[in-house]
């Protein structure tokens, strides 16, 4: 793996950082979808990070949440003579970001060769960066991280993603009762790459999302397996950041019983 993937990718993650923090209470917002806000900051972040990424390694990839997900073939992810893609979450957690929540974060990945091999989630605020490279661990700035030693649901500390417009008969909300009835508890932060990163620090012990996209989570899934966690499709499956419905957990037990509570 080359070296300089991994210092470029930190640069855009910072640069995408420095974008959102500019852009504090002074953006416009629409929506996407009912109840899914896109901003002025998410576009611009995601252009300066392109840039860095591109500009560096111009044969490469680019799947960010504003564009370019419809250029993905199977064929391409299976290939591995096809240059790396970049996965990129200019902005996680948008509706944080716009209600002045302070927890949302810029997330990157590498993917290449059917896996992922870099992951970067960078929190513009706490100015923490979660970051792993396949087979070199994981680490919080320059501190290595695992993931806690929970091994019972009981006393899991977890949290969880509901879609936009989540409505009150939906399976989702079916999931979190569960959940709720089965683990110490259960919370809704409202960043998929921070989730997947506290799983990785230890702060949460699992968690559960059946309605994010790759660039959600690409970065976070790399960063949890890096800490030694655990992460599988809600099928028991292995886990596809390019179809991601899973259950990440700190151990293997807890994945177990985390997908028979909800799967």
């Amino acid at each position: 793996m080359n070296d300089n993937y991994l210092k470029v990718a930190r640069l855009a993650a910072a640069a995408g950082a420095e974008v959102l923090l500019s852009y504090q209470g002074r953006f416009s917002v629409r929506e996407k979808a009912p109840r899914d806000l896109v901003t002025e900051a998410d576009v611009a972040a995601q252009q300066a990070i392109q840039k860095i990424l591109l500009s560096n390694f111009p044969d490469h990839g680019f799947v960010g949440e504003e564009e370019g997900h419809d250029q993905v073939s199977a064929e391409m992810l299976a290939d591995p003579k096809h240059p790396p893609i970049w996965i990129v979450d200019p902005l996680d957690g948008t509706v944080n970001y716009v209600h002045q929540l302070q927890s949302f974060a810029v997330s990157i990945a590498m993917y290449h060769a059917g896996e992922l091999q870099i992951g970067i989630v960078h929190d513009p605020v706490t100015r923490e960066i979660f970051w792993a490279q396949r087979g070199a661990g994981a680490f919080l700035n320059d501190c290595p991280i695992q993931c806690s030693q929970t091994d019972r649901l009981d006393q899991a500390l977890l949290a969880c993603s509901f879609s936009a417009g989540t409505q009150h008969d939906s399976a989702e909300l079916g999931r979190f009762a569960a959940a709720l009835d089965g683990a110490q508890s259960v919370r809704r932060l409202g960043s998929a790459a921070l989730n997947l990163c506290y799983v990785a620090a230890g702060r949460l012990d699992g968690y559960w999302a059946t309605c994010v996209k790759p660039w959600d989570v690409a970065a976070g899934a790399l960063i949890v397996t890096e800490a030694g966690g655990q992460i599988r499709a809600l099928s028991g499956d292995r886990f596809d950041p390019w179809n991601p419905r899973f259950a990440a957990t700190a151990t293997e037990p807890l994945n177990d019983q985390l997908l028979r509570c909800i799967a």
